[in-house]
């Protein structure tokens, strides 16, 4: 990637925008770069704070005309810290945080700089709510161009199945809204294509209304984690819409609101979310709350923004963080035995795996209605190695890689790419099966010369 801006050209740049363009000898250059996952460490050229749209369409400009790589940054927590890269103009969005809600039809809008728990906030104070991910950290632009598993996506799909509408600054500095309507090759590929077509600066999206959840963790032995599982992937699929539970094998956090005696205790955790009626909820939850022997029994009544949010302290910005994903269409007993040994073997207490559920309306989506392809119903599986001392970082991503390389056999092709590393080209397209071909058509129409390239990279047919 070549980088042939001096620091002159930087200055009329700094004189273009009203956000700020923060480089290497200024006081808030580390801070400016750091990234949610601190095992990313980066030196950018410099970092374009955009204030508004016309700043991002400048400093793509900018990019385009002195020859530098350009990354986005929104929230920041892409797990392969795609935001930031060596020798680019980092394309910041944080400042843009604008959110607007129309209640009467059932839609916000929110910028690109903003997190789910912007969204949530705003929402939330009208009942409302549209589908997301598991920490209100998390960026709204990073999660939604992935695809956007979470708590909502049985009942109301994913994400970009909610997604109406996204305002884009295209890699020759133009602006277009793509809608269903509008630009309709492009709003296609935005819903689950990732990074690779523009720079996203709003997102409209469909609501729904989900006001208090009754939700939480039931937590068991680390030793019968493979019962669970057993119980798990026969019950999930069948369950109503309206209750979904994630899988983990966690080791419980040492403080409130778990009782002291369970502390730094492995166990395997299911969360579930239950968004139904208020008087449905015992029945709904009944057959999950009895089985086996739970540790604890987390469940109750709380407002949707806090389960969002719940997760958030316990995984804060700055820890290191190594990844590794797969698809599931079934939790074998193969699989199991993987995970029974592994999750006994956790490294360090914030080190995790997660199965999360892609049934119901995720599932009843046609595979090529949009750019993300896996609609076979079955689970995203996501394994970490966290730590916050930089001395693990070679043994938390050991165990990870170690632990997806026995699971790949049980695996399906790809794994969701929020959650990938940099792991090369072949993974990408295995990610996105069918879906590739298409992709690399409109990349190649709006992108064909890749500038968009620091990220999950689809290759621009010609």
């Amino acid at each position: 990637m070549t980088t042939t801006a001096q620091p002159a050209h930087f200055e009329s740049l700094s004189s273009a925008l009203r956000g700020p363009v923060i480089r290497p000898s200024d006081d808030g250059y580390d801070q400016a770069r750091a990234v949610y996952n601190a095992m990313i460490d980066r030196r950018p050229a410099a970092i374009a704070r955009c204030a508004d749209v016309a700043d991002v369409m400048t400093a793509v400009r900018f990019a385009r005309d002195n020859g530098l790589a350009v990354s986005v940054r929104g929230g920041g927590h892409s797990g392969a810290g795609l935001g930031v890269w060596d020798g680019a103009l980092v394309i910041d969005l944080s400042a843009m945080r604008g959110i607007t809600v129309d209640p009467g039809a059932r839609t916000v809008r929110a910028e690109g700089g903003c997190t789910w728990g912007d969204v949530d906030h705003a929402t939330g104070a009208f009942g409302l709510a549209t589908p997301s991910g598991f920490l209100s950290t998390t960026g709204v632009g990073g999660l939604t161009l992935g695809g956007g598993i979470g708590y909502l996506a049985r009942r109301f799909g994913l994400t970009v199945d909610n997604l109406l509408a996204a305002d884009v600054v295209l890699a020759d500095g133009s602006f277009v809204t793509a809608s269903a309507d509008s630009h309709p090759d492009l709003f296609w590929a935005l819903r689950g294509g990732g990074g690779n077509f523009g720079v996203v600066t709003s997102f409209q999206f469909r609501c729904h209304d989900v006001g208090m959840v009754v939700a939480g963790p039931i937590l068991y032995d680390i030793a019968d984690s493979a019962d669970v599982m057993r119980w798990y992937r026969e019950i999930q699929p069948g369950l109503p819409e309206e209750l979904s539970g994630w899988l983990g094998l966690i080791t419980i956090p040492p403080g409130p609101p778990f009782p002291e005696e369970l502390w730094l205790r492995k166990a395997c955790a299911i969360v579930w979310c239950y968004t139904g009626p208020a008087d449905r909820a015992d029945e709904t939850l009944a057959p999950v709350r009895a089985f086996g022997a739970p540790l604890l029994d987390g469940v109750q009544p709380m407002p949707f923004p806090v389960l969002q949010s719940v997760f958030d302290a316990v995984y804060p910005a700055g820890l290191q963080w190594y990844w590794r994903t797969h698809f599931f269409t079934e939790i074998s007993d193969q699989a199991i035995a993987v995970h029974q040994e592994f999750g006994e073997a956790l490294p360090t207490p914030l080190s995790t795996m997660h199965l999360y559920p892609l049934d119901g309306a995720a599932h009843r989506v046609s595979p090529d209605a949009t750019a993300f392809p896996y609609r076979d119903g079955g689970w995203a599986g996501v394994i970490v190695g966290v730590d916050p001392d930089p001395a693990n970082a070679a043994m938390i991503k050991d165990w990870a890689v170690r632990y997806s390389d026995a699971l790949r056999p049980t695996s399906a092709a790809g794994g969701y790419l929020n959650f990938m590393m940099d792991e090369g080209a072949d993974r990408v397209r295995a990610s996105y099966g069918p879906n590739y071909g298409r992709l690399a058509q409109i990349k190649g129409r709006h992108d064909p010369d890749n500038f968009f390239r620091v990220n999950q990279n689809i290759q621009p047919s010609r």
